[in-house]
């Protein structure tokens, strides 16, 4: 199991790091992906991501790598609490666990479209609590995204370009 994780986390990492493009696209996209990664509308991730990144013209492919790391089995359940707990403590009693209970159960026994259907008929005030935390959560997640991967990037490209010199210069 745990030699199944770190494959897992190098292949991605091997990913990432293969991707072409200017560091400021690549590290815009992934800050996409990572903040709507974070947000409480998990069964449109992929469809706000692309939109979003085509939109802006930055690097889709490094927005979904970045926001399957972000959101993925591992971590749903903490992004949702948090956007729970964010959202309340920004709204307070708008949702308390009873409701989030009742909404889980409902959702565990459905496919994605009746899931889809059971989510599009909450109570506004539910959407809003859960939306609000989310989104307070996608701020901070996006920024760090970015920078980290400008960061990542342009280091990434700065090893290249030496390598190439030291190549050149070696025949």
């Amino acid at each position: 199991m745990n030699w199944d994780i770190r494959r897992t986390i190098r292949y991605h990492y091997l990913r990432f790091r293969r991707l072409q493009g200017s560091p400021s696209s690549l590290a815009t996209g992934a800050a996409i992906g990572a903040a709507v990664a974070v947000t409480p509308t998990l069964p449109l991730h992929t469809v706000i991501i692309v939109s979003l990144t085509l939109l802006l013209r930055v690097s889709t492919v490094a927005a979904i790598i970045a926001g399957t790391i972000v959101s993925n089995p591992l971590t749903f359940v903490p992004q949702y609490y948090l956007a729970w707990k964010i959202g309340n403590f920004l709204l307070p009693g708008h949702l308390d666990w009873a409701r989030i209970h009742q909404v889980l159960v409902i959702l565990r026994s459905q496919s994605l479209l009746d899931s889809l259907h059971t989510l599009s008929h909450l109570s506004f005030d539910v959407i809003l609590v859960m939306m609000s935390g989310g989104i307070v959560l996608a701020v901070p997640t996006g920024l760090f995204t970015y920078f980290f991967t400008y960061w990542f990037f342009t280091n990434l490209r700065l090893k290249r370009q030496q390598k190439h010199l030291l190549n050149r210069r070696s025949r």
